[in-house]
C-alpha cells in the first residue's frame, strides 16, 4: 500500500485493468480557533493537538467542551425560555398595570345630604352641622336623622350619610390578577410545569397517587434537560478515563502525578490503561419514577404469584435503586428458580425411585420372609403334627402295650379261670365218674348179690336229681 493524499486520482484505465485499488478511510478530528466575537475574524485555525481519542477507535475522538441541544429543529433551539418569553412579558405588562390601579385608587368616601341635617337637635343646643355628622359617624359608626320634617313632611334626606364605594378599583385589581394567574398558567401549559411539579398550589383533597402522575407528567415535559444532563456527564466521564490513559502513557508530567496521587494508586491505573470503557463500569442511570416502580412492582407480583422467585429474591430486587438492574436480577433470579426446581424435581425423582426401588426390595424381602416364615410355620405346624403322631402313637402303643397288658392278664385270669373250671370240671367229671363207678360197681354188685341172693328187684333211681353235677331239680318230671 502507498500512501498519498485525497487529491490522488489513479488513471481509469488502470482502475479498469485492477492494477490499482483506491481505499480510503476518514478520521475525525477537532480544529483549535480563536475568533473574535461579533465579527467574521478568525485569529487562528488550526488542528487540534492534544484529541481524546479511545484506544479502541482511531477514526473517533471526543471534543474538548462538551455542548447538548436536546431539542434542535432546523438549527433552532426550541427552549423552555423561549416558550416562557411572551406570557413573561403579560405577565410583567399585568404587574405594572395593577401598580397603576393602586396607585390611582383613592379611599372610600361619604356623601352627605345636607337636607337631611336640618332640624335635627342634638339636645346640646348647638347647631347640627356636617362637621358633628362626620365626625359622629367615624367615630361611632351612627348617623342621626329625621324622617319627617316639623311640619310633618316626609323626609327624603332621612338617612343624611351615605358609603361611596364606586371609585376603589377593587374590579379592576380583580381583573389584573385573574390575568395575571391566566399568564402563569399559559407558562404552565407551555413548559409542561404544573401545580404538583412545582408545589404552588397542592390540592388537599387529591390522592397521593395522582400527584405522583401529575408530577410523572412534569417529569415527561422536562426530560430532555435531565437526558441532556446526563449527557453531558456521561461524556465528560469518558473523557476523563481516556485522559487518565493518555497520562500515564504519554504525558510529561508522568511524574508529578504519580507524586500526587502515590505509586500503588499510579499501578492500579497502569493496570488499567489498557481497559475499554465499558470495563470501568461508568453508567449513568436516572432513578426510577413512580410508574416504572409500579411495573416492577407487577412483575415481582407476577413472578411470585407463578412461584417463579421467593420472598427472599423479592427483597433484594426491591433493594435496587436501577430499575435494569433489577428487571436483569429478576430475570437472574428466575432462571435460579427454575434451575434449583427443576435440580429439585431430578432429585425428588432419584429419591422417589429410590425409595420405590428399596421399597420394592423391602417388598421383596417381606415377601421373602413371609414365605419364610409360612414355610418355618408349614415346618412347624409339620413337625408339631409329626410329633403328635408320634406322641399319639406312642400314647397308643403305651395303651396298646397297657390293654394288651391288661388283655393278657385278664386273659391269664380267664385262662386260669378257664383252667380252673375245666380243672374243676374234670374233677368233678372224675369224681362223677368215679362216683357213678362206684356207683355202678355197687349196683353191679347189688346185682350180682341179687343174682346170687336172688333178691327182689332194686331201685336205683338217685336220691339227687343231679347228673354229673348238674341239678334237674327244677324239672318237674313227668
Amino acid at each position: 500500500m502507498i500512501e498519498k493524499d485525497d487529491q490522488f486520482n489513479p488513471p481509469p484505465e488502470m482502475m479498469e485493468d485492477g492494477k490499482f485499488e483506491k481505499v480510503s478511510k476518514t478520521i475525525d478530528v477537532w480544529y483549535d480557533g480563536i475568533m473574535v466575537m461579533g465579527t467574521d475574524i478568525l485569529l487562528k485555525w488550526e488542528l487540534a493537538s492534544n484529541m481524546v481519542r479511545p484506544q479502541s477507535s482511531s477514526q473517533h475522538a471526543l471534543p474538548n467542551y462538551v455542548a447538548v441541544a436536546p431539542r434542535m429543529y432546523k438549527g433552532v433551539i426550541e427552549s423552555l425560555v423561549r416558550r416562557m418569553i411572551p406570557f413573561a412579558d403579560l405577565i410583567q405588562i399585568t404587574h405594572l398595570k395593577l401598580q397603576q390601579v393602586i396607585a390611582r385608587t383613592v379611599p372610600d368616601g361619604v356623601f352627605i345630604d345636607a337636607d337631611g341635617l336640618n332640624e335635627v337637635d342634638l339636645g346640646t343646643g348647638a347647631a347640627y352641622n356636617p362637621e358633628d355628622a362626620l365626625r359622629l359617624y367615624f367615630q361611632t359608626g351612627s348617623v342621626i336623622g329625621r324622617s319627617y320634617t316639623q311640619d310633618g313632611d316626609f323626609n327624603q334626606a332621612r338617612v343624611p350619610i351615605q358609603q361611596l364605594t364606586s371609585n376603589s378599583g377593587a374590579s379592576k385589581t380583580q381583573m389584573l390578577i385573574t390575568n395575571y394567574n391566566h399568564y402563569l398558567n399559559m407558562i404552565r401549559t407551555v413548559t409542561g410545569l404544573n401545580e404538583a411539579r412545582d408545589g404552588s398550589t397542592p390540592d388537599p383533597n387529591s390522592l397521593v397517587g395522582l400527584q405522583k402522575l401529575a408530577a410523572l407528567n412534569s417529569n415527561t415535559a422536562t426530560r430532555h434537560i435531565l437526558q441532556g444532563s446526563l449527557y453531558v456527564y456521561r461524556t465528560l466521564a469518558e473523557a476523563l478515563t481516556y485522559r487518565v490513559a493518555d497520562i500515564l502513557e504519554y504525558s510529561d508530567f508522568k511524574d508529578d502525578f504519580i507524586n500526587k496521587i502515590g505509586k500503588y494508586n499510579v499501578s492500579i491505573l497502569n493496570d488499567i490503561s489498557d481497559l475499554y470503557i465499558y470495563d470501568f463500569g461508568i453508567f449513568i442511570e436516572v432513578s426510577p419514577d413512580e410508574e416504572e416502580k409500579a411495573q416492577l412492582e407487577q412483575n415481582i407480583q407476577m413472578a411470585l404469584s407463578k412461584s417463579d422467585i421467593n420472598l427472599e429474591d423479592a427483597i433484594d430486587i426491591r433493594e435496587i435503586k436501577n430499575i435494569k438492574l433489577a428487571n436483569q436480577l429478576l430475570k437472574v433470579k428466575r432462571k435460579q428458580k427454575q434451575e434449583r426446581d427443576e435440580k429439585n424435581a431430578m432429585l425428588q425423582q432419584q429419591m422417589q425411585a429410590a425409595t420405590q426401588l428399596k421399597s420394592q426390595q423391602m417388598a421383596a424381602q417381606t415377601a421373602m420372609q413371609k414365605s419364610q416364615a409360612e414355610m418355618n410355620a408349614k415346618m412347624q405346624i409339620k413337625q408339631a403334627e409329626i410329633a403328635f403322631e408320634i406322641e399319639k402313637m406312642k400314647n397308643e402303643a403305651q395303651l396298646k402295650s397297657m390293654l394288651m397288658a391288661e388283655e393278657f392278664n385278664y386273659n391269664q385270669q380267664l385262662r386260669g379261670m378257664t383252667e380252673e373250671a375245666l380243672s374243676q370240671r374234670e374233677s368233678q367229671r372224675e369224681t362223677a365218674k368215679a362216683g357213678r363207678i362206684s356207683q355202678q360197681n355197687t349196683e353191679q354188685s347189688k346185682l350180682i348179690n341179687q343174682r346170687k341172693n336172688n333178691l327182689p328187684p332194686q331201685n336205683f333211681e338217685s336220691n339227687e336229681d343231679s347228673l354229673d353235677g348238674f341239678d334237674l331239680a327244677e324239672f318237674d318230671p313227668r
